[in-house]
């Protein structure tokens, strides 16, 4: 069932959850994330990056996921990370269903001038809109953010955002990374910023680069890692708690985005069909077992986010 961020939000706002936001490049990943909303019976966010858009096409994209958005479970179109004007006026023209405008290394004045802009835009069409207020560091397909460039959010600069913007999400810094190397030891998110943020921001709140970094399927994407030649791929990748996660939902997040997850589940089932089917060309049978693991991943989240079992039925 095609429908809106701000219409998922709202739902998991009222309800104290959160939904999933997955990033997918091509079929195999939207199936994983797709046919898991169906099965857990979860709403959930399918996301294109820019870099996805480069990559496959907005067209191609679009003509798998209105597709996937025949499921009967709530399903959100959604740009992740725009951050050129003409590409989001496109998407929203296209038929997304959300957007995202992402201006959180500009100066604050121009963040705000531009998200306004995306916003005229969206209302005239349905759309929804996600900003982005506090730069998160790190480096995830066309989005890189150093250490010197990354800034936690202000809840004050908040308020003032969202009553100057009138976006539908707001996504914040608070310690995440983008990218599955988030720092040297395991992050620590600043919940007690986030409190405050939630006691003064009423719409639903975001959290980027909240990727979990699976220490099972780390192991498993290091296993005959000497046959590949591959050994220092991942090496040190850490992520984000769940108990983390878990905090934060109870204090206001209401989206969560997840890349890094899946890529690293991705990997790992590709490996595994490498490694374990010597004989195999089939691209089916290549990419199965990447499927399995996404789904795995999906499934997951799903359950941790809460947002299992809150789709009604159709």
């Amino acid at each position: 069932m095609l429908t809106t961020n701000k219409k998922i939000l709202a739902a998991a706002d009222k309800g104290g959850y959160a939904v999933g936001a997955f990033n997918v490049n091509n079929l195999e990943i939207l199936q994983a994330v797709v046919e898991t909303a169906v099965e857990e019976r979860s709403p959930v966010i399918v996301q294109t990056s820019e870099g996805a858009i480069e990559y496959a096409g907005m067209d191609y994209l679009l003509a798998l996921m209105r597709t996937a958005a025949k499921a009967p479970v709530p399903v959100s179109m959604h740009v992740d990370h725009g951050k050129d004007l003409k590409l989001i006026k496109k998407a929203i023209d296209s038929g997304y269903t959300s957007v995202m405008f992402d201006g959180s290394t500009l100066p604050f004045e121009e963040n705000v001038a531009k998200t306004r802009q995306v916003v005229a835009w969206a209302k005239k069409k349905g759309v929804s809109v996600e900003a982005e207020i506090g730069a998160i560091k790190g480096v995830e397909d066309l989005v890189s953010v150093s250490e010197k460039e990354a800034f936690f959010t202000d809840p004050a600069e908040a308020v003032r955002f969202v009553k100057l913007t009138g976006c539908d999400a707001l996504a914040i810094s608070i310690g995440t990374a983008h990218g599955a190397f988030k720092s040297k030891t395991a992050p620590v998110l600043d919940i007690e910023r986030l409190k405050k943020i939630d006691a003064l921001v009423k719409i639903p709140l975001v959290l980027h680069g909240a990727s979990g970094v699976s220490p099972e399927l780390l192991a498993r994407i290091q296993d005959h890692c000497d046959l590949l030649q591959d050994c220092d791929r991942l090496r040190g990748a850490v992520g984000i708690s769940d108990q983390d996660i878990v905090k934060a939902i109870r204090h206001g997040i209401r989206k969560i985005n997840i890349d890094s997850d899946l890529r690293i589940a991705f990997t790992a089932g590709l490996r595994d069909a490498i490694i374990g089917n010597h004989k195999a060309i089939d691209p089916r049978a290549l990419l199965a077992p990447s499927k399995k693991l996404m789904k795995e991943v999906v499934r997951h989240k799903m359950e941790l986010f809460g947002s299992k079992g809150r789709a009604k039925k159709a």
